[in-house]
């Protein structure tokens, strides 16, 4: 029987998870498939690292590592919905969650000193940041708008801010000094062992890593941020935006960056409150308050200390007398220097660009703001669209072009996979990275606290890369733009692969271009006001980007967009589309009983699982049930079945109802199988008699609060009577198992 596997995770994806996976159980059992869960949610992965610790009931196994291996496998079908890249603050707090529910973990230590604590905190590595796509990502990613989304927004335009010419707001980014301009690359030439060495000022060597197996043509880099450069950048900063009268705010991304950017994050943070740590620094230090968790995490290390209160008057002072910050919540105070996972910048820059380039202050009205990102890799592509919107205004989504993206990212490609060769350097010298044969082949002059990083990309996923941008060019008749900066090593390495592997494929007829992403950024938007369409080629961070960016703009939301990984070895991978929102959706829910998630990503992703079993498994009646959950998807959306942000009208329960209704009726009326057809005909009669009933059903209990018993491990049976309130549903849906 073919199988596919659906990922449970976090928050909201995982509470739409409970309502809409008995439908597609249901549904897919008709074709002969079987739709099995593998728990890969934070507190799953947590759980998996200490079964020595844990009871035979409460030991779990570890599915993330079956997963990483069923996708080298060419009959994997994994469908991955968004889950927590978690930061120390959301770590933390899920051991305290699943310590109070009875499991035996130990404390995340953050100066870990017994053996103990260290053996924990190295367990705990494991799951912080983007411990997930790496694992799963053994292909390269194509995402694009689908026709019928686009279709719809086009009809049904969001809301987009009015720009003005003379808006305040600007990117902020270093120009001298930090990753981008300290970025040293090399080729290797053969199969090879590489370590990582600091030598000391004083000529005392010492390994920061060793035996980093390498394979022949694989791209290593190395890149170090300054310490004080940044120091001296932020402190510009901070006065800058008080000059100006703008918001400051800080946009980096401390859950996939797990290592580099919240160790950047503390920088701002005690850049922001100088004066403060000028005078408290040493005993903040000592309490381990160093700003690294963010704001909320001193403020709550402030109750432990004897002169907490004195300490905390002196950052609310300096918080009144420095620019005004940007806000994640006016309403609780919650600024954006609070928790670094907060304010993650492929989300929060594509917000504030369609939000009139503005934030939100402390009197919960937008503003104009200055946006800090330190690393000048990529924010250039940001002020490149500020600088458009001023010059031309806000996009309009009813004409404007779209921009898919075929992203490089298999096998842990490009910085997303830099965090074990990501270090603070303990004191001044020198770090190099050497061959087994003791040759260097990059070196860099660090001083203390400067922040140093390595990051490797395999051949094969290159050449699958340029592959895959070469057949999407073909099949979609749109020009392909490689998104690769001439002044920085590694791209350099890129343009020349690129060349030589663009040799070995049919281009004629293509319109395939290489230029730097702020030129590339230029030219996709010269053309998405145009109406035209654009493929963005690019790496694995610009990936993450751009399919936040573009879809944020074009569609409102990137969770609209088609996500499929082909996989190297031959299976799929099909994502769901972004999560950053989740978790003011999981506050709403246990608020009011509303869900707000919008799981158009899970119908698109399962179509084209649906689609990869019928091809890959002879199934005609897998490509069947994939037809009509298309037919069904667009009409959830021209018929207004999406969930609405507001409590007592339809949720995310409601439109997992209409898809099913609507994919019954779809299923009855096509001709391309019969007994498919008289299978849902009954079905598609008896829930289109009974919406009344259920839509009365789903709607009920809106509106009070709901205990689903943890927000990152929630009890399976509070949340299924929660997500499922139907009975009336349950009970048609329940009978076609």
């Amino acid at each position: 029987m073919a199988k596919i596997i659906w990922t449970r995770t976090d928050e909201a994806p995982l509470l739409a998870t409970y309502s809409f996976k008995p439908v597609v159980e249901a549904f897919a059992r008709t074709a002969g498939i079987d739709v099995e869960t593998r728990d890969i949610s934070l507190a799953g992965r947590i759980l998996a690292q200490f079964p020595d610790r844990l009871t035979e009931e409460q030991r779990v196994d570890d599915a993330l590592a079956e997963l990483g291996q069923l996708a080298k496998n060419p009959d994997a079908n994994i469908i991955k919905l968004p889950n927590i890249s978690a930061s120390v603050p959301q770590l933390k707090a899920a051991i305290k969650e699943l310590q109070a529910q009875g499991y035996d973990l130990p404390d995340f230590v953050d100066s870990p000193e017994t053996d103990e604590e260290k053996d924990a905190r190295k367990r705990y590595s494991v799951v912080m940041g983007s411990a997930v796509n790496p694992v799963l990502r053994e292909g390269n990613s194509d995402r694009r708008a689908p026709e019928a989304v686009k279709n719809f927004v086009k009809k049904n335009p969001h809301r987009m801010g009015e720009w003005s010419a003379d808006s305040k707001t600007n990117v902020a980014t270093m120009d001298a000094d930090d990753f981008r301009h300290n970025e040293q690359s090399v080729i290797l030439p053969a199969e090879d062992s590489l370590s990582f060495v600091h030598i000391a000022a004083d000529g005392t060597e010492s390994k920061l890593r060793e035996d980093l197996k390498v394979l022949a043509g694989e791209v290593v880099d190395g890149t170090v941020m300054s310490a004080a450069a940044l120091q001296k950048f932020l402190a510009e900063q901070v006065q800058q935006a008080k000059k100006e009268g703008t918001l400051f705010s800080v946009h980096l991304k401390a859950t996939m960056m797990k290592v580099s950017d919240p160790i950047i994050f503390g920088y701002v943070v005690r850049t922001f409150f100088a004066d403060v740590f000028d005078k408290y620094g040493e005993q903040l230090e000592a309490a381990g308050l160093n700003g690294e968790n963010g704001l909320a995490a001193i403020y709550s290390g402030l109750e432990e200390l004897e002169n907490g209160a004195e300490i905390r008057r002196a950052f609310d002072e300096e918080l009144e007398n420095g620019p005004a910050l940007a806000m994640v919540n006016s309403d609780k105070g919650i600024t954006n220097l609070h928790v670094p996972s907060d304010v993650i910048v492929d989300a929060s820059m594509p917000a504030m660009i369609r939000t009139s380039g503005q934030m939100w202050n402390k009197d919960d009205q937008t503003q104009d703001t200055l946006a800090v990102i330190p690393d000048s890799s990529y924010a250039g592509i940001y002020q490149a669209v500020i600088e458009d919107c001023k010059a031309n205004g806000a996009f309009d989504p009813t004409t404007m072009g779209t921009v898919p993206n075929v992203g490089l990212m298999a096998q842990k490609a490009e910085e997303y996979g830099s965090h074990d060769k990501t270090f603070k350097i303990a004191s001044d010298g020198k770090v190099e990275v050497r061959n087994s044969a003791g040759e260097v082949l990059l070196s860099h002059d660090v001083a203390a606290g400067d922040i140093w990083r390595a990051c490797q990309t395999k051949d094969a996923p290159i050449q699958d890369w340029v592959k895959l941008a070469v057949d999407r060019a073909r099949i979609s008749g749109m020009p392909a733009v490689f998104w690769l900066d001439p002044e920085r090593a590694h791209d350099r390495n890129l343009t020349a692969l690129v060349e030589k592997y663009l040799a070995d494929h049919d281009t004629a007829g293509l319109d395939i271009r290489i230029l730097s992403p702020i030129e590339a950024t230029k030219l996709s938007i010269e053309r998405i006001r145009r109406g035209e369409d654009t493929i963005s080629v690019t790496g694995n961070v610009l990936r993450d980007y751009n399919t936040d960016l573009f879809p944020i703009l074009e569609l409102g939301t990137s969770a609209k967009m088609l996500s499929v990984v082909p996989l190297m070895a031959g299976g799929g991978l099909f994502e769901t589309g972004a999560g950053g929102s989740a978790p003011k959706h999981v506050q709403q829910v246990q608020e009011e009983n509303h869900l707000r998630w919008d799981s158009l990503g899970e119908f698109l992703a399962l179509a084209e699982s649906l689609r990869h079993v019928s091809r890959t498994q002879d199934n005609a009646k897998a490509a069947a049930l994939a037809d009509a959950l298309d037919v069904a998807t667009e009409r959830v959306l021209s018929e207004g079945k999406s969930p609405s942000r507001k409590v007592g009208e339809i949720d995310n329960r409601g439109s997992h109802f209409y898809l099913a209704s609507y994919w019954a009726e779809a299923l009855a009326a096509q001709s391309d199988d019969a007994e498919l057809a008289e299978t849902f005909g009954p079905l598609a009669a008896e829930l289109a008699e009974n919406a009344a009933a259920i839509d009365k059903e789903l709607i009920a209990n809106q509106g009070n609060p709901v205990d689903l018993g943890g927000y990152y491990a929630p009890s399976d049976e509070k949340t299924e009577e929660v997500m499922r309130p139907s009975e009336t549903f349950n009970k048609i849906i329940d009978s076609l198992k």
